[in-house]
This record gives structure tokens, sequence and C-alpha cells, in this order.
């Protein structure tokens, strides 16, 4: 090798060398990157449990069993027509996919109904936070005139009393009380039942440690939730639940989801100004199945809804790329019960 020949080798070799260092050095940026994105995702989510346990209402196998059996009975109804899960309906995700649901006369309700579905991470119940927890939010649809149209507590528990099945069931569940059939324990059956209906998803094996539960575009999504700024109302393990937030900072909500009526949402419990408009923030575990979305139903596809919240609550206009990013990593929260607690 002449002289020249080798001084022209060396310099390849060298170049080869540094491209190879530049090449590690990259990888191990980027991994270095994907793992403070998995570090800062697990402090932002949290881990999801595998039920949502009650100190004032211990779950037990055998309350789980009895609200079960309420959950799908249609004579929770007055006319034998309605069940919860006619309106959350567990083969689809704990709704029925309908703007508004029919009730018992055939008459909708004024909003949509929520998934039952890890309901009980939520830390209050309705569109409007009325309720504390889902064992007060069972007994409120099945005395609803619109909903099950039940005349009274009384008038429930006095059918119920009438079936023999359910006089060992509830004498099971509630063992030491003289008169277990009360509207108190079917509230209380039919929220262990709900407490169990978890769904975790392929974004949990991520948050476990599992870094190809995602695929990259997965995690870019994940990435432009998070710096967007939708974690403000969609962070904790539910990924919503967690908040009373005005609908439309910064904006009205009806002129972007054409909705027919204006809902004026917390403030027709409170009678107070400034709650005017002001919605719990949905979880988005499943949301990809839970359309339509808003709590009219008023939208039902999911790209227009992510580009409306990032409008009207953020002041942000998302571009196609971002919101397709969003919209894949918003379907790794997709997750389903066992088939054990459906009918």
């Amino acid at each position: 090798m002449n002289k020249i020949s080798y001084l022209a080798y060396a310099v390849a070799l060298t170049a080869l060398i540094a491209c190879g260092d530049e090449k590690t050095e990259t990888k191990e940026v980027e991994q270095k990157e994907l793992t403070e994105l998995q570090e800062r995702a697990k402090t932002l989510f949290g881990e999801l449990p595998e039920l949502v346990d009650n100190p004032e209402n211990p779950i037990t196998e055998e309350k789980v069993i009895l609200g079960k059996q309420l959950y799908f009975d249609v004579r929770l109804s007055k006319d034998n027509t309605q069940s919860c899960n006619t309106c959350h309906n567990l083969n689809t995700f704990g709704v029925d996919n309908l703007p508004t649901s029919p009730g018992n006369d055939g008459k909708n309700g004024t909003r949509n109904s929520p998934t039952v579905l890890n309901a009980a991470l939520h830390t209050s119940q309705f569109w409007d936070g009325r309720n504390k927890d889902v064992e007060e939010q069972a007994g409120g649809p099945i005395l609803n005139p619109v909903e099950m149209a039940m005349p009274s507590e009384e008038f429930v528990i006095e059918r119920l009393s009438e079936i023999e099945e359910y006089k060992a069931l509830f004498a099971k569940a509630f063992p030491e009380e003289e008169q277990p059939i009360t509207y108190k324990n079917l509230q209380k059956a039919i929220g262990a039942f709900e407490r169990k209906l978890i769904t975790p998803s392929k974004f949990d094996d991520y948050l476990a440690g599992n870094d190809e539960a995602l695929n990259e575009q997965e995690k870019r999504g994940l990435e432009t939730f998070m710096t967007t700024g939708c974690i403000t109302c969609h962070s904790g393990n539910a990924l919503g639940g967690q908040l009373i937030q005005k609908f439309g900072l910064f904006g009205n909500y009806w002129e972007l989801t054409k909705s027919e009526k204006i809902d004026e949402g917390r403030f027709e419990v409170t009678q107070n100004e400034a709650d005017k408009y002001f919605f719990k923030s949905p979880s988005l575990r499943n949301i990809e199945k839970t359309y339509p979305y808003f709590h009219d139903g008023s939208m039902k596809n999911l790209d227009e809804a992510v580009k409306i919240m990032a409008k009207l609550q953020l002041n942000k206009e998302l571009t196609d790329k971002e919101t397709n990013d969003i919209i894949a990593f918003l379907k790794t929260l997709t997750g389903d019960v066992p088939q054990e607690f459906k009918q």
C-alpha cells in the first residue's frame, strides 16, 4: 500500500469510527428520551388497580354476584323494559353509542350516557358531578321518571321482595341484616359490581415498563398529548374523571359542537352562576369505542372532538399530524372487561 492509499484508508476508517460513535450516541439519546417519556407518563397517570374498593362498601363475591344480577335485570324499570345495561351496555364498552338514550316511556334524556367502565375511579358521578360515587349513582336512574321510571324506593323493594331468587341473593350478600332487601343494599350491590369493571390496556403494559407495548406513532401521540396540555384535565389512572371544568374556556362550546340545546351543566344543580357550563371531565379510557362525544353526544367523530377540545380548552389549533398522533395514543387506552362480567 503506497503512502497516499494508506492515508486515504486511514481517513476513511476514522470517518467510519466517528460515524459509528455518532450513531451510538444518537441511539443512547433516543433511548434516554424514551425512558424519560415513560417515567413522566408513570408519574402523571399512575397505576390502574384491579378493582376500586370502598371502605363504606367492602367488595365481596356475594355482593358482586347480586350486583351483576341487578345490573342486567329489566325488572328494575317500571314496565320491565330497561336495565342498567340498556344504556351502559357491557358488550359495547359500557355505552349504547347513542347521543342520548330513550327511557322506559320512550322519551330521551338530555345528556349522553357515559360509560360505566372505570367509573368507580372517578371522584364524582354524572356529567354534573352531583353524586359522590357509583353506589350513590346506582340509585338515581331507577327512580328517574325519564329513565327507568320506578315510582319510589318502596315500590322497587316490594317488587324485589316478591322474587325468591332475590331473597336468597340479598341474604347471602348481607348476612348480618335481618331485612337485607333494602334500597341502600341494592345500591351497594350494584356499586360493588361496577367497582370490578376496570379495563387495563396496552398503555398499562407500557407504564409497567414494557417499552415495546407502544409503537413510535403511539409514543409521539403520548408526548403530544402531554405537551399540548391535555393532561390538565385528563391525568390520573382513569385519564380524567377527577375535575369539574368549564367546557369552553376559550369560546362557546355550542358554536363548535353545533349542539341543539345549550346545557348549563353543573349550574342546574347548584344554581351558582360560577358553575355555568361546567361539566365533569370524562375518562379517556376506551374513548375510541364510547362515541358519540361530549355531554350531549353532539360529536361522533373522534378526530373532530380532539380538535374541538384543543381549541376550546387550550386555545390551540392542532395540525392533522398532531391530531392523528394523539388519536393513535388514545386508541392504546382501549381495554375490555372479562367475559364473566357480561351477560
